[in-house]
């Protein structure tokens, strides 16, 4: 039995993934969505990237899970690709859905791009969170207006430090057993961080035509996905 532990990306919770777990568990695998701190019903508690780190370790090892894939989306590519080193044998897999992928010394606004910069303003501009997007941020993503909705009325302020701190990691991720989910209506081609992680023979590639929200747009391909990549 595979325990597959399910990390959406900012704004949102555990919640993100109700159409994905339940054909996992008909497949007789171990479900368990996690929030992280500062997030959903989280809310109000102190989160730096770290936190993050040690809320995915933390899980796996107070559930005392075994065979583990984990499942990081956006965001949380980074806290996730960093708790995978942290689990040691643990490990099955880890998935990174259309995600940021951590460098040792690098945050989640390293590198000075356009949309890093908008990030660290909304963060100033809001007391130290980003805030959620709004429903024109989700055009062009492959969802419907009512799950535009879900998205938007679900999603809370994520907590600014889990984006500025700096990832640790102690050995090269792509030593790791990953997969790489690269949803192509956000994008044809990986950016150049994962393409050079995609050299390693311990990486693969799969890709989803949809947006970057597939546990709300395609749920049952990403658990299709999420199946054969555990079964690798």
């Amino acid at each position: 039995m595979t325990n597959f532990v399910l990390v959406a990306g900012a704004w949102l919770g555990s919640w993100a993934w109700d159409e994905v777990a339940p054909p996992l568990l008909a497949g007789g695998h171990g479900v368990h969505p996690l929030t992280l701190s500062g997030l959903a019903e989280k809310q109000g508690v102190p989160a730096g990237q770290q936190t993050h780190v040690q809320d995915i370790v933390g899980e796996v090892e107070r559930l005392d899970l075994r065979d583990v894939v984990l499942v990081g989306h956006s965001y949380s590519g980074i806290p996730v690709g960093q708790a995978a080193e942290r689990i040691g044998d643990r490990l099955a897999r880890v998935v990174f859905v259309d995600s940021n992928v951590p460098a040792d010394g690098s945050s989640f606004v390293s590198g000075g791009l356009d949309w890093q910069a908008a990030v660290e303003a909304s963060i100033a501009e809001n007391g130290g969170f980003w805030a959620p997007l709004t429903e024109p941020d989700f055009e062009g993503q492959g969802l419907s207006t009512e799950q535009i909705t879900r998205i938007v009325d679900g999603s809370t302020p994520h907590p600014g430090a889990t984006l500025t701190e700096p990832a640790v990691l102690t050995r090269p991720l792509g030593e790791l057993p990953a997969t790489y989910i690269k949803c192509l209506l956000d994008g044809a081609e990986p950016s150049d961080g994962v393409a050079a992680l995609l050299t390693s023979r311990h990486w693969r590639l799969a890709e989803m035509d949809t947006g970057h929200w597939p546990m709300f747009s395609r749920p049952a391909e990403l658990a299709r996905i999420l199946l054969d990549e555990a079964g690798r």
